[in-house]
């Protein structure tokens, strides 16, 4: 009896132990990327010497992504035709789809789609990449030889993040109103003419803002997340798989939560 007592208190011990653990990792990391973002923006001075890499992981994140991105968008805005529109037609209101279709893709779906695609394509390289770096320590030899991890891996991503991040928000925008007029046209009986011109009528500059203020945030986010993730990495091979997951999913849970946040604030009676 004393036995199974004992087992009964070591399993509990064990339990809140973890939680302990896992609870003060989270602390830790969050404290260790808000001072990674800190840093990063103290580094923006470096901006111009740096601009080649910066270019460069430009090129990564934003060019090599835009066939994913046109795909994805142009899809998703049929499919928000598609489903709006049957249900619109039932009572004669079709006209609506273009009006909708405008304003959910620049308050909220061409941020949040372009932030999904660039989590899953570019944070989870640049989380992969640092952590290589990190347990086969060439970050250390980089601080042996008085270079600045933040300056020389960091800042140029977040920069580069933050410049094709609304860049392909917009472009995101632009192809799903283009999808939704395609299904407008064959499905629900609206011309190009007329879903232009209800587009144009509809598209409002706080709308605007709003989306690409999201995008600049999302962006932050998602390659400081990455980048904190990866230069917290250990434990060889397994904790770099370990980094780069970690740092996916975080990406996607702050963007949801973040995205609601601003959305409640311009759009919640605040401003």
């Amino acid at each position: 009896m004393k036995d199974i007592v004992r087992n009964y208190q070591s399993d509990i011990y064990g339990m809140f132990s973890s939680v302990g653990e896992r609870m003060l990792y989270q602390i830790k990391f969050s404290g260790f990327t808000l001072i990674l973002i800190f840093n990063t923006f103290i580094q923006l001075r470096y901006a111009f010497s740096k601009r080649r890499e910066i270019v460069k992981q430009m090129y990564v994140s934003g060019v090599k992504s835009m066939l994913v991105c046109s795909i994805v968008a142009l899809f998703g805005g049929m499919i928000l035709s598609l489903h709006s529109g049957v249900e619109l037609k039932k009572w004669g209101q079709q006209d609506v789809v273009p009006i909708l279709m405008i304003n959910v893709m620049n308050k909220e779906m061409g941020s949040f789609l372009t932030a999904i695609i660039l989590t899953a394509f570019s944070g989870a390289a640049m989380a992969a990449e640092i952590g290589t770096m990190k347990v086969s320590e060439e970050i250390d030899a980089l601080e042996m030889m008085s270079i600045n991890p933040v300056k020389y891996l960091v800042m140029p991503r977040i920069v580069s993040m933050m410049i094709m991040l609304p860049t392909l928000s917009i472009y995101t925008v632009v192809l799903g109103v283009f999808g939704g007029a395609v299904v407008s046209y064959f499905q629900l009986g609206l011309t190009f003419e007329d879903y232009y011109h209800r587009v144009y009528e509809s598209i409002w500059l706080k709308d605007m803002y709003v989306g690409l203020l999201k995008s600049l945030v999302f962006a932050i986010i998602i390659s400081s997340i990455s980048c904190a993730n990866g230069l917290m990495a250990q434990n060889g091979a397994l904790g770099v798989g370990r980094a780069t997951r970690i740092s996916v999913v975080s990406s996607y849970l702050m963007v949801l939560i973040i995205g609601y946040f601003i959305t409640s604030l311009f759009y919640g009676g605040f401003v």
